[in-house]
């Protein structure tokens, strides 16, 4: 699993995340999608690594501006190491 982190100017509100979930969904495979006005992020899990130009492009071509984009392999948060 990969996790994709995009920095997103231009959101203002929910139907802009919105927008923005639907416009990754449309431009690559992915598990899930998460955007975030306040934090002015998408953060992405995927199969497999995704394209940056393609989603940058799409992101672009939508109206936001991609400011950043991080990816990683995906570690999965949770209780690892508690006894």
């Amino acid at each position: 699993m990969t996790e994709t982190i995009i920095n997103i100017d231009g959101m203002m509100c929910s139907m802009c995340e919105t927008h923005v979930n639907e416009t990754i969904r449309k431009a690559a495979s992915v598990k899930k999608v998460k955007a975030s006005h306040k934090k002015g992020e998408a953060v992405i899990l995927s199969e497999e690594p995704l394209n940056e130009t393609d989603i940058t492009k799409a992101v672009n071509d939508t109206g936001y501006t991609v400011t950043g984009y991080l990816s990683r392999p995906y570690v999965k948060k949770g209780l690892f190491g508690r006894h």
